[in-house]
């Protein structure tokens, strides 16, 4: 069986003392398995980044720039065969994959714009003859541990921006998902990036544990569930390492009386099932306000759910594919079992679905809710798949207020035709990245990606211009030459 190494240095290295199986979720089979990366071969990656740093460092923004447009090429040329590779290990339909992949893509596109983001400030003669500027300089050996539900996208919301602010990195991907990842990594070094400036161990805990205490690790960015969050935040800041770490998510949307309930009912749709329920800005709970609105939207719901098609990447045609692991198959079905169990009605049940062909796939079909109340535990709770779950408020104040006492706060949205009441809801809710009908409310790559509360540990957010601030140092220089002769004497006071 293949076993996928690590690439140190620009060159594969294996390692495979201790492995693990990567799953075909469509039809179940292990078809290779991943090195888990030692301490030692970790060490090994931090070194030779911290070898390349010295000299990256020191490269011009624009030729770094050049890098990264020509990396964009070769993305976009091997865009097919990397959803391939996404399908394959995750399950992702086709569209959906390149739909991931585009985003990434952007993200390396706002990446080519160095030159133009690193210039800094420059202020002339703040005081007599002083002129003082401020200069962003990178860090030095930077890492990123991504998820297994975005193996194209997240891993490129990070280094493209950190290898662009002249930091050298260290990334620890999916350990479920991580070909992929390992491809577009070596596109990267055909792109002309010089030797260890890129490096690429695959790993567990103990890969982890390596980036966040290693001193010569300057900053650790993380997605993943919150648990691993918090964990990954207050290890590294123990460390003295700057961290963000972005967490789990419940994001819900509002749809209002008024709101057009066809249109809500076709992106309730995409946004709930699209990747199996597998991304962090799934809308996962509808929230009606008024029992006709409820009457309403679940009906339609129901009927627009009679024709949607779970099954394997191979099929275009299909809606969503597989889950990524048994176990997470196993999971979300308990939540649907819990809520039941709860007193909550099971509209449309996905937790049998039929795949022609794929008896032991991972799949789990779309699944509807109804009469879900806050107190169950499948409504505090990430359920992380298939799952749409409708809540009932009186009132918008009370559906806002539901969200707000959530302890997650990534993403949320409302279904109104009402300007005043999306004014208020997008000005008050306790929310990070809001959409007035849009389900989806994820930034493009020139504005940042994050949430608020329990979603969201540390001060900057994911990509676009936070990024540059999380990748790089700000340092300010205050500069006066004297005139020929010219000699002064001491002064005690504060300069003003």
């Amino acid at each position: 069986m293949t076993i996928i190494g690590h690439m140190i240095g620009g060159k594969n290295v294996e390692d495979a003392a201790r492995t693990q199986d990567v799953f075909n979720p469509s039809t179940g089979e292990a078809t290779k398995q991943v090195a888990l990366a030692s301490v030692e071969t970790v060490e090994e990656a931090i070194a030779a980044a911290q070898a390349a740093y010295p000299a990256w460092r020191e490269t011009p923004p624009a030729k770094r720039a050049q890098v990264m447009f020509r990396f964009k090429a070769l993305l976009e040329q091997n865009a097919d065969k990397i959803c391939e590779m996404i399908g394959e290990e995750h399950g992702k339909i086709h569209h959906d994959a390149m739909g991931e992949l585009i985003r990434g893509i952007e993200n390396v596109e706002y990446a080519c714009g160095a030159p133009e983001l690193l210039k800094g400030e420059h202020s002339r003669n703040v005081g007599p003859g002083i002129d003082s500027w401020s200069e962003f300089q990178p860090l030095g050996v930077v890492a990123g541990i991504t998820p297994f539900n975005f193996p194209a996208m997240v891993p490129l919301w990070m280094y493209p921006m950190a290898i662009a602010c002249g930091n050298t990195f260290v990334l620890k991907p999916s350990e479920r998902d991580p070909t992929s990842t390992m491809f577009i990594a070596q596109l990267l070094q055909e792109a002309g990036l010089p030797d260890g400036v890129m490096n690429v161990v695959n790993g567990d805990k103990t890969a982890v544990d390596v980036l966040l205490t290693d001193e010569r690790v300057k900053a650790v960015s993380f997605v993943g569930s919150t648990p691993i969050a918090e964990y990954i935040y207050q290890t590294a800041n123990a460390n003295g390492k700057r961290c963000q770490a972005l967490g789990g998510a419940k994001n819900h949307a509002i749809v209002m009386p008024d709101a057009d309930m066809d249109n809500a009912v076709n992106q309730l749709l995409g946004a709930a099932f699209g990747s199996s329920g597998e991304r962090c800005m799934a809308l996962s709970v509808a929230v009606a306000v008024g029992d006709q609105a409820a009457e309403t939207l679940v009906s339609k719901l129901k009927e627009a759910m009679k024709p949607l098609k779970v099954g394997a990447f191979s099929d275009k045609s299909n809606d969503f594919g597989p889950v990524i692991t048994r176990a997470h198959q196993e999971k979300v079905v308990g939540y649907i079992n819990s809520a039941e169990a709860d007193g909550a009605e099971v509209v449309v049940d996905g937790r049998a679905p039929q795949v022609e062909g794929y008896d032991n796939g991972f799949f789990v079909g779309a699944t509807l809710i109804d009469r879900v109340t806050a107190q169950m535990n499948s409504y505090q709770e990430e359920i992380f798949g298939p799952v749409l779950q409708v809540v009932r408020a009186e009132s918008m104040e009370e559906a806002m207020q539901l969200i707000n006492d959530h302890e997650y706060g990534n993403g949320t949205c409302i279904f109104t035709r009402d300007g005043e009441a999306a004014r208020y809801f997008s000005d008050h809710i306790q929310v990070g990245m809001v959409g007035i009908n849009v389900p989806l409310p994820v930034p493009v790559s020139y504005h940042s990606f994050g949430g608020w509360k329990r979603s969201l540990f540390g001060d900057l957010h994911a990509y676009g211009p936070d990024s540059v601030r999380f990748y790089t140092k700000r340092k300010t220089i205050t500069q006066r030459w004297p005139s020929s002769g010219v000699r002064e004497g001491v002064s005690f006071s504060f300069p003003s």
